[in-house]
């Protein structure tokens, strides 16, 4: 009788959508891997079809997508991806979503709502994800939608980093655009030295979307350099009046910190003609040649994801990278 020999060692394949390849080439390039040959079209009617070219029996998958306009697009891509892994007997598959889409759905404001960033930890389980990575989640109850592990990383070390070097921090105030990212603003203070934080005070009417009005500063921020901080700009409404109502206050001068730059809209315009000498963004999106501008700082998160990926990939520790610390 032949001996049948086992191998026991294990294989890390990335595998990119096509939403941003970019960021995707970035992570493959931290991790020292090749990207997995993948063909990926459209049909006439739109509909997508994904087959990858090497076998990825027994791997241990990684599917990074970032969710960007056409925001459907790219989920139902990484879903069909996710299925072919699955039926090609993929050991673990790992969905890697930079920017986790329909996170702002968390939650029922009024009567015959979805709750569909439920809905998405659902779709992603059923085509058979055992594990999901995000960054900076809209809200951190989101990781118990996905019956499953998530590893949810922070940015906030990188940003803060950055921030932390480009300013005098004796005269720095974190602020926080709404009391709900109160907590993310002194874990800022805590990544800088206890600076203090202050917040703006304002109401929205979940009737209509992207809109807000925004109300008085909560903290003194007379003569000091604030950074308005927040997970996402999607049409700058909110932020850009967080700006005005902060020089209104006596502030000196203000940047802006976000991770995901969604940029909607009229979000460009907006940012330019604000009076915030910065704005401080990560690339989980990307962010096209004539949505740049003086004065944006777009900072990689890929060695962040590279890190991650390598550590569940070895069984490692990323408890680190959950509550943001480094």
């Amino acid at each position: 009788m032949s001996e049948i020999r086992l191998s026991s060692e294990k294989r890390l394949r990335l595998f990119a959508g096509r939403g941003f390849p970019e960021l995707a080439d970035e992570v493959a390039a931290e991790l020292g891997i090749p990207l997995t040959p993948t063909s990926a079209y459209d049909f006439a009617n739109g509909e997508i079809f994904v087959r990858f070219e090497e076998s990825v029996r027994g791997c241990d998958a990684f599917v990074i997508q970032s969710h960007t306009t056409p925001v459907n697009k790219q989920i139902m891509e990484q879903l069909i991806m996710v299925d072919a892994l699955k039926r090609a007997s993929a050991k673990r598959i790992t969905v890697v979503a930079p920017f986790y889409g329909y996170a702002r759905q968390d939650k029922k404001s009024r009567g015959r709502e979805p709750i569909t960033a439920r809905l998405m930890a659902d779709l992603f389980k059923t085509a058979g994800a055992d594990r999901l990575m995000c960054v900076d989640l809209h809200t951190s109850q989101i990781q118990g939608f996905f019956d499953g592990p998530v590893d949810h990383l922070f940015a906030l070390p990188m940003l803060a980093n950055y921030v932390g070097s480009k300013v005098d921090r004796t005269r720095l105030t974190i602020v926080s655009p709404d009391s709900g990212r109160v907590r993310v603003a002194e874990r800022w203070s805590d990544l800088l030295g206890g600076c203090p934080i202050a917040f703006i005070h304002k109401t929205r009417d979940p009737r209509v979307p992207n809109e807000s009005t925004t109300g008085r500063v909560v903290g003194d921020v007379q003569g000091q350099t604030c950074v308005v901080i927040d997970d996402m700009i999607d049409t700058a409404g909110t932020i850009t009046k967080a700006v005005d109502s902060l020089f209104e206050a006596g502030a000196e001068d203000v940047i802006i910190a976000a991770t995901h730059a969604v940029l909607s809209g009229p979000a460009v315009e907006r940012l330019k003609s604000s009076r915030a000498s910065e704005v401080v963004v990560t690339n989980t999106l990307p962010i096209s040649e004539d949505q740049k501008f003086d004065g944006l700082t777009v900072l990689s998160i890929a060695p962040l994801l590279g890190r991650a990926i390598r550590e569940v990939f070895e069984d490692g520790s990323v408890t680190s990278l959950f509550d943001g610390h480094s």
